[in-house]
């Protein structure tokens, strides 16, 4: 009684396509993958901004030892 099979499924499917229809359906999930495509970017760009950055610093580091 409690688990979830395909048939219970393909029937609450059913019933969010009747409820929202395709068109809402398909915007949505658009702006979803966007969403996601974006924070990706995101975090790959705040990682490599990161790395330069720690890059930088050890030279100085460095120069300042030798003097």
């Amino acid at each position: 009684m409690g688990e979830i099979s395909i048939t219970k499924l393909l029937v609450i499917g059913a019933l969010i396509v009747l409820l929202f229809g395709t068109r809402k359906l398909r915007s949505l999930g658009g702006d979803l993958g966007a969403a996601i495509k974006g924070f990706k970017k995101a975090m790959n760009d705040d990682e490599s901004s990161a790395k330069p950055a720690s890059g930088a610093e050890a030279p100085a580091e460095r120069i300042s030892h030798k003097d």
